[in-house]
């Protein structure tokens, strides 16, 4: 089946270059002598979790209780929900994961979390979480040491919840002007993590995994060089699986962005100005206006040469440029690297992994929609 056979718009995913991407975090993390732990939020798909698993990942991380559920039906039993969870009923859902022979641990970063879970585990099938560090972000997080002394110590009360150790998320380093700065973030974040792991040893609480990353600061370190610290243990990335516009931009390329949109072009009412069917319900309106992830437009068409989509509309794809214009004509397809990847697959129901134009296999986003 040729490319030209898939009613558009489609997410196209190219064999090859995935590949490439995954075994290059995973040669990344040995050399690291790191665990990792991908975080599948990005593909959402259980036939690319087991490649990442067959490429070395001593497990998956996921950000909801839906997914879990997803990728635990789909045969992966280590999982990891980077995430705060926060409610009878969803710790009840890992309650029954766990009680089935899973091993699906949990982000915690509150008493009242915890008091929940006290409530919902038992001793024969306790809670795994580990806590939240907030390093910077401005997102969820321990903030304090005194608010982390609490949590220890109400761990240590309760036989049926097990701590697994402390996790971060840096994610701050898109913002990043220059690949030194989110390096200096990325080191940041390790030291701050590492602290916080410390003074769990310190309570009689030792970390199993202290668990951090994102593609972008994992990206500046290998392009400065730098190796991670020691008694780090686990990196989670996730978008280095298909790559977007944002981090080609760190890496002054597109050769690694697996991932593009299929769409059509269905008007040209201006001699300057074309439309394809590819619009913010297959794009998403994000993009990336600075720092080291900076892609102008809505999105990046690389062929016939280099041009960035104008502007979306719910169901329309502008591209102002004439000589873009000139060089396709109607019922051309195009295909467009998003800015940020991982809210585009959560838009569609199947990605289609391909070889240049020929179509390898169809693979169902089994986890699209598990918001939850």
């Amino acid at each position: 089946m040729n490319i030209s056979q898939i009613p558009t718009p489609a997410l196209l995913i190219e064999r090859s270059v995935m590949k490439r991407n995954l075994t290059f975090m995973q040669e990344l993390a040995d050399a690291w002598h790191v665990a990792l732990r991908p975080h599948t939020k990005t593909h959402k798909t259980p036939e690319i979790a087991h490649l990442q698993i067959a490429e070395g990942a001593t497990g998956i991380t996921v950000a909801k209780t839906g997914e879990a559920e997803v990728m635990v039906a789909a045969g992966i039993p280590d999982i990891f929900i980077a995430n705060e969870i926060v409610g009878v009923d969803r710790l009840s859902r890992i309650y029954r994961l766990c009680a089935q022979g899973n091993l699906v641990s949990f982000g915690v970063d509150s008493l009242i979390a915890l008091e929940q879970i006290a409530h919902v585990f038992s001793i024969d099938n306790p809670a795994h979480i580990l806590i939240e560090v907030e390093t910077g972000e401005g997102r969820s997080g321990v903030c304090t040491e005194e608010v982390f002394a609490v949590l220890l110590k109400h761990i240590k009360d309760h036989p049926n919840i097990v701590f697994e150790g402390v996790f971060s998320h840096e994610g701050h380093s898109y913002h990043a002007q220059t690949i030194a700065e989110a390096h200096t973030i990325f080191e940041q974040t390790q030291r701050q993590t590492l602290h916080y792991a410390e003074l769990a040893a310190r309570a009689g609480l030792p970390c199993r995994r202290v668990s951090i990353g994102s593609t972008p600061s994992i990206l500046s370190a290998k392009l400065q060089h730098t190796p991670i610290l020691e008694r780090i243990t686990e990196i989670r990335p996730g978008t280095y699986v298909f790559m977007d516009a944002g981090q080609a931009a760190i890496l002054g390329s597109y050769d690694r962005c697996a991932a593009t949109v299929l769409a059509t072009v269905t008007s040209q009412p201006t001699e300057t100005r074309t439309i394809a069917d590819a619009g913010a319900k297959a794009l998403t309106m994000q993009s990336r206006d600075t720092g080291i992830c900076f892609s102008p437009g809505k999105g990046v068409i690389t062929e016939p040469f280099i041009t960035h989509i104008t502007s979306l509309y719910d169901e329309h794809t502008v591209i102002e440029n004439m000589q873009f214009a000139q060089q396709v004509s109607i019922g051309d397809t195009i295909r467009i690297i998003p800015n940020h990847i991982c809210p585009v697959v959560n838009l569609y129901d199947e990605l289609y992994l391909v070889d240049r134009s020929r179509v390898i296999d169809t693979y169902r986003i089994a986890a699209r929609g598990k918001i939850t």
